[in-house]
């Protein structure tokens, strides 16, 4: 219908406009309103007050649009500066989008503290979303300072409660002094109770001090909330049972209000066993993963390097190196790998421990082996390189309950691709009948077709060919051992493995020492390769020539 009025209206407008003029008016929502004593043939007057209020509502809709854009750019404005305002801790990059007349009120009174921190390990630090962090390794990193800043973050939250923990008082000291020169800049008004060792912010927030010298002392948190819980040097903890205990603690009656587990620790300590287990060796460094509690867990690892305020001149870095090897591998590397008090402080993952290959089939190969039953059997294979003699631990068994059939089952169920029969090394006490009058463990290895012989047990002397094994070439810079990587058992126990208390010349006897004693074993049997120019150079020389063609007797 309004085609057709729209056509004649084009051939006679003049026909048109005294009806159409006046027939509406329109509101102020754009839609049209009849006018009182609406004229005749008003069929075009609707058409055109229709297209009028359409045009108009679509004018008033792209209007509210774009005032709702610039609502929410004022209200993320208003965001920034409120954070400024209360929680008072923003990052360079925050600081430099707040509005100018703010950022120069503030400069101008110096109200507020802008927390930069360095690049890498302690900003990722910082910005963790996971639930259980660790922040760990080398000395110098600025773990300390970290965990004093992390707690901020929400203390602008009347119901945020923090705790901050050390193994001892005197250590916890060092922290609160440092505290006395952050906090009251960071929150005007912050008051530090020197009884209770507890801030109160303006807000309500609080950060807590506290300490676990003993197990026990986990009690004195018994029935408290905390929504973040941190520890400063976590392998000073002789177990994970106190920070187990304190996850318990980590809630919030707050649902806006994220809940935080932080860490800090160097490699060493008593601790650095669980610590370890706990944060290193369940995935690659700065990589989230689920533990079995269900926490989602990181371990960003420290170096020096990224603290330039103590890395800068040097200084810092030549005292880390002037410690005793342990020391420095584990403060100024971060290594992990290394215990306290380890008898092989030369062993190195990145040198010793190599990748799985196929070694030729006319390599010279041997095997050690320490016998257990209540405790684990250990045998090692090896292959010597001729080109230098270095040998190469390729494979182990590792195992306890075994009798002297099923280990020799074994043994030869792990030799079915070998070449030939590998002869090798058993301990002798593998040999001795102790009043039974029948076969010894060695004698039925022997009968079941492996050939052993007894090994030389000398302690200190198989200690000391160890460390000489260990010990990089001059020239080439590669070791005597090399290990592959597939051989977990025999890595940790040379790794971690302690100096005895009684003789500094041997290791801990009560230390986890089967792979340990199956290498020793088998270094002392002397694998050797004998080319057939050295066994000429040798005769005219009149060199001692072994009886054995495989071991060095």
């Amino acid at each position: 219908m309004w085609i057709k009025y729209m056509e004649d209206w084009e051939r006679n407008p003049e026909k048109y406009l005294t009806d159409a003029q006046g027939a509406y008016i329109l509101k102020k929502d754009g839609t049209p309103q009849k006018r009182r004593g609406r004229p005749k043939n008003t069929e075009l007057s609707d058409v055109k007050a229709a297209l009028h209020a359409q045009k108009a509502l679509k004018k008033k809709n792209s209007k509210v649009k774009k005032l709702r854009r610039n609502l929410r750019k004022e209200e993320e404005k208003l965001a920034k500066t409120s954070k400024v305002l209360t929680s008072n801790v923003i990052t360079e990059e925050e600081s430099k989008e707040l509005p100018d007349a703010i950022q120069q009120h503030l400069d101008e009174t110096g109200s507020y503290v802008e927390f930069m921190p360095n690049e890498g390990p302690q900003k990722d630090f910082l910005a963790a979303p996971e639930k259980d962090v660790l922040y760990g390794g080398a000395a110098g990193g600025g773990k300390s300072y970290a965990m004093l800043i992390d707690p901020l973050r929400a203390c602008h939250n009347p119901v945020h409660r923090a705790l901050i923990l050390r193994r001892s008082m005197p250590e916890l000291r060092e922290l609160i002094d440092k505290s006395r020169e952050l906090y009251p800049k960071a929150f005007k008004g912050a008051r530090f109770k020197e009884v209770e060792k507890l801030w109160n912010f303006p807000s309500g927030a609080k950060i807590e001090f506290g300490f676990l010298e003993r197990d026990s002392d986990v009690y004195r948190y018994q029935g408290q909330a905390y929504s973040w819980i941190g520890f400063d040097e976590i392998t000073h903890l002789p177990t994970e049972f106190g920070w187990n205990y304190l996850a318990s603690r980590l809630r919030t009656t707050d649902p806006n209000l994220q809940t935080y587990l932080r860490c800090t620790a160097n490699p060493g300590g008593v601790g650095a066993h669980w610590v370890k287990k706990r944060y290193v060796l369940p995935s690659e460094t700065n990589a989230a993963f689920l533990g079995h509690d269900g926490l989602t867990r990181k371990f960003i690892p420290a170096r020096l390097q990224d603290n330039p305020y103590l890395a800068e001149d040097g200084e810092y870095e030549r005292m880390l190196n002037s410690l005793p090897a342990v020391q420095r591998k584990q403060l100024l590397d971060g290594n992990w790998d290394i215990a306290e008090g380890a008898a092989f402080a030369e062993f190195e993952t990145e040198t010793h421990v190599i990748a799985p290959f196929d070694i030729p089939s006319w390599w010279e190969r041997v095997k050690g082996v320490d016998y257990g039953y209540a405790a684990e059997s250990c045998c090692l294979w090896a292959a010597v390189d001729p080109e230098d003699q270095t040998i190469i631990i390729y494979r182990e068994l590792y195992q306890k309950g075994l009798t002297g059939n099923v280990l020799a089952d074994k043994i030869t169920l792990m030799e079915e691709n070998e070449v030939k029969s590998i002869p090798g090394v058993l301990d002798t006490a593998a040999w001795a009948r102790t009043g039974y009058s029948g076969p010894t463990i060695g004698e039925t290895l022997v009968n079941r077709g492996h050939k052993l012989r007894r090994a030389d047990k000398n302690r200190v002397a198989g200690k000391v060919l160890i460390h000489e094994h260990l010990r990089k070439r001059l020239q080439s810079g590669r070791p005597k051992l090399q290990i592959v990587n597939t051989c977990v058992n025999l890595i940790r126990e040379v790794q971690g493995i302690p100096l005895s208390k009684k003789n500094s010349e041997d290791v801990d006897t009560n230390a986890s020492d089967h792979a340990y004693d199956a290498l020793r074993y088998l270094l002392m049997s002397r694998p050797r390769v004998d080319h057939p120019y050295d066994r000429r150079l040798r005769i005219r020389s009149d060199t001692y020539i072994p009886s054995d063609s495989t071991f060095g007797y």
